[in-house]
């Protein structure tokens, strides 16, 4: 027994290695420099300086605001939109592998040239999305150039992009119901709907509750989009910057290491604190 453990250790090695490396300590050498500052080659300890620095800058509660609305609205938006579709493509359309495929290429291509395509889709001046819109005689907003559309502009694109993962996931968990439910609930005679809420639904949990975590996580993390959309910059004024891209600015651009990785730590404990909310309410659900 005591063989068989030494050698599940030596196998486990170079995984441990790897995540120790590469997730453990940059985390930990993000929380012991949030509390240094000066320049990255040459930095002091400073304390909570940094972090009285952060909690006092408009520019990052902004990006808290923005990051949390985007969370809040995109996540919850995506996840029915892809659920209906996918139940729409599992129970009508029969060739489900192609339809799949065309919704998962989203997924596999580059975030930077989908978000380059879309900054034309969104243009004021000559966009399609402004040419469809005023075709049915509906308001057509400034997308980009206006600060007021900035976060709406990336909730849409942030909706779109997202439903490629969560429909390919819904799919897969769809195919694991046991049709034999669905026979059953036909002998009853019961309806579409009552099917979808009765047997789908609650079969689905477990793989909603894996999306909510993974889509909030990536919500919180987003940055190539708004680079994309708003090409390099987060909008006019900053009024599209999220979380990411202030730690990003801060870092690279300002040149302020220890106030980045500040903003770093804030952040991974708003995604920890939201996670395990969601977790909890997902836990509860399923029990119910």
């Amino acid at each position: 027994m005591k063989q068989n453990q030494k050698r599940a250790w030596l196998f486990l090695a170079p995984t441990i290695i790897f995540v120790t490396g590469f997730s453990i300590f940059p985390i930990l050498r993000a929380f012991v420099m949030s509390f240094q500052g000066g320049p990255l080659i040459a930095l002091d300890w400073t304390g909570f300086s940094n972090y009285q620095y952060i909690f006092k800058d408009p520019e990052f509660w902004t990006a808290i605001k923005n990051t949390i609305i985007y969370a809040l609205v995109s996540v919850p938006v995506a996840l029915a939109i892809s659920i209906m579709l996918a139940w729409l493509i599992f129970s009508k359309v029969k060739r489900k592998s192609f339809f799949e495929t065309t919704f998962f290429m989203p997924y596999v291509t580059s975030t930077i040239a989908i978000g380059i395509v879309f900054r034309y889709i969104f243009n004021g001046d000559y966009g399609l999305l402004n040419f469809v819109l005023k075709a049915l005689h509906l308001p057509a907003p400034n997308w980009i150039d206006d600060p007021s559309m900035s976060l709406t502009t990336i909730i849409i694109f942030g909706v779109w992009t997202s439903l490629a993962f969560n429909i390919v996931i819904l799919m897969g968990a769809l195919r694991n119901i046991d049709p034999n439910y669905y026979t059953i609930a036909d002998m009853y005679g019961a309806s579409g709907t009552e099917k979808f809420w009765r047997i789908t639904m609650p079969q689905l949990i477990p793989t909603i509750a894996f999306l909510l975590t993974m889509n909030i996580i990536a919500a919180f993390k987003v940055y190539t989009s708004v680079y994309a959309l708003f090409n390099g910059q987060a909008g006019v004024g900053n009024s599209a910057t999220t979380a990411v891209f202030y730690i990003y600015n801060k870092f690279q651009i300002v040149g302020t290491p220890g106030v980045a990785m500040a903003a770093t730590v804030v952040l991974f404990l708003i995604i920890l604190f939201i996670t395990f909310l969601q977790r909890k309410m997902m836990k509860k659900i399923g029990e119910q």
